[in-house]
């Protein structure tokens, strides 16, 4: 049975608690493990916003699919997801990835700026509101990144990341169907619900729900170790807490210094007592971009450009890294062609 990954847990919002030293721990872990858990104790994103985050996405994945087609995913990745749309490991995978998403891009007044469900009518107002607490809490963390990495300015990530201007930024909703049923009838032991992958943007917020198994990352000894809901310390906390990881840009923002961790989602996935693969899986996951014109210069700290790990540890994260000057979105677009082939082959015959 596979070893449970050791992720750090970091309470950023501990009254007294001196940030410098928040600031530190966070670079630390990730530069180490590309993860770690943040405690949520309600002062960032409340247990009731949520608890009710998944009550809408148990609304929205029970919508008949006729009504979700409405709003498939379209290359602004913004939409619907059904099962095999998207392949995050195309060079490895069988099949699309067993799973449905729903992405949400921004939210002007309380409302969606894309088609929605309209089951999902009577809660737009709370998935905006709780759209903005998860891009609040990033640009808290991209600040004590920023601090803990010596960068001058310091606030050169959180500015980068302004909600006023445009960029790739999205919250989704998503569905794992259980194992044996209608939905995996065709799955085999080598098939996952979502590939292996690193994440496009500069952090991930993850939300699980307790008892949930099925995450895992690839550690450095190339093996496969399940990350716990919620690890020793934070059972009895009002929700699991919040797992960040370090995207592509970060990571390659970085020299390679801060990881993006290549993860995935199996079927099955033991080694946490507790924990299992065998119902319907749900998870909440908001992806942050920088604005998306956003040259992806190097970042102004001393310790970044002391690091020597720079070429090789950065293509280990991020295998899309390359030494050129991108711009955030063009960056975007690469992955996003990668991962969504249908869409974008779909495309190219029309044009023809």
């Amino acid at each position: 049975m596979p070893e449970a990954a050791k992720i750090p847990i970091i309470d950023i919002s501990a009254d007294g608690a001196d940030q410098a030293q928040v600031a530190k721990a966070l670079v630390d872990a990730a530069a180490e493990y590309g993860f770690v858990y943040i405690k949520n104790a309600g002062k960032d994103i409340s247990a009731e916003q949520i608890e009710n985050a998944f009550n809408v996405s148990r609304t929205l994945f029970s919508t008949p699919t006729e009504e979700k087609q409405k709003c498939k995913i379209q290359k602004n990745n913004q939409g619907w997801s059904g099962m095999h749309t998207e392949t995050l490991d195309p060079k490895t995978q069988r099949v699309g990835d067993f799973k449905e998403a729903f992405n949400f891009g921004p939210f002007s007044d309380g409302k969606a700026t894309q088609p929605i469900p309209s089951t999902l009518s009577v809660h737009e107002a709370s998935i905006g509101t709780f759209r903005g607490a998860c891009e609040a809490l990033c640009r808290k963390l991209l600040l004590l990144f920023g601090q803990g990495l010596g960068v001058d300015p310091a606030d050169f990530f959180e500015a980068a990341h302004s909600p006023e201007r445009p960029s790739g930024s999205i919250l989704r909703l998503l569905y794992y169907p259980p194992p044996n049923s209608g939905a995996t009838a065709g799955a085999r032991g080598d098939d996952l619900r979502a590939g292996a992958h690193s994440d496009y943007g500069s952090i991930t917020l993850l939300f699980r729900v307790r008892g949930q198994a099925g995450l895992e990352v690839l550690t450095p000894a190339n093996a496969w170790a399940p990350v716990p809901v919620c690890p020793p310390g934070t059972e009895h906390d009002p929700s699991p807490p919040i797992l960040v990881n370090i995207g592509d840009l970060l990571s390659y923002w970085t020299n390679g210094l801060l990881r993006s961790t290549v993860h995935r989602v199996a079927f099955e996935a033991g080694g946490v007592e507790g924990e299992s693969t065998s119902e319907p899986r749900y998870s909440i996951a908001f992806f942050c971009h920088p604005a998306s014109e956003t040259r992806l210069v190097p970042v102004p700290s001393q310790r970044v450009r002391e690091f020597r790990g720079d070429l090789d540890s950065a293509k280990e994260g991020n295998p899309y890294a390359e030494r050129m000057v991108l711009t955030a979105d063009e960056h975007l677009q690469m992955r996003l062609q990668a991962s969504y082939l249908q869409l974008y082959e779909k495309e190219k015959a029309e044009t023809k």
